[in-house]
């Protein structure tokens, strides 16, 4: 396959997870504030948010596309689930009135959790398009 054609699936990859990435925490959202009522901020607010989301979620498309090549490695997949849903949970925990209270540690864990889960739902969006070949795998120079 050539450059262009790569290109072109990445941007697939990349819009499929975004999507899905947007929905999912469209419904995470929406399930927060009818029962904890952790998110607060105003419409605007919240849809800056679902848009840092839906970017976070075109990034993991394209990279887990480069990540899994043709090879399938279950361990390599989940790992680039929990590295991007690590790296955004761990953004989003508020250190400077981090404080070690059980509430406090329930609430950070519960953002970690969302976070993973949100990559979680994008990998298996991803799997499944690659499984039905509507997105081609990347191909290795070797191959």
């Amino acid at each position: 396959m050539n450059d262009r054609l790569e290109r072109i699936e990445s941007l697939k990859a990349g819009s499929l997870s975004a999507i899905a990435t947007g929905i999912a925490y469209g419904a995470i959202l929406t399930l927060d504030r009818l029962t904890i009522s952790r998110h607060t901020g105003t419409t605007s607010g919240l849809v800056i948010e679902a848009a840092i989301a839906g970017a976070g979620g075109f990034l993991f498309g394209v990279t887990y596309r480069y990540i899994i090549r043709t090879d399938r490695n279950d361990h390599l997949n989940s790992g680039a689930v929990l590295a991007f849903g690590l790296v955004r949970g761990l953004a989003q925990i508020d250190v400077r009135h981090l404080e070690l209270d059980w509430a406090q540690m329930a609430t950070n864990g519960l953002i970690l959790a969302e976070n993973i889960l949100l990559f979680t739902i994008a990998r298996y969006t991803l799997d499944y398009a690659l499984n039905m070949r509507w997105i081609s795998p990347f191909k290795s120079l070797s191959e």
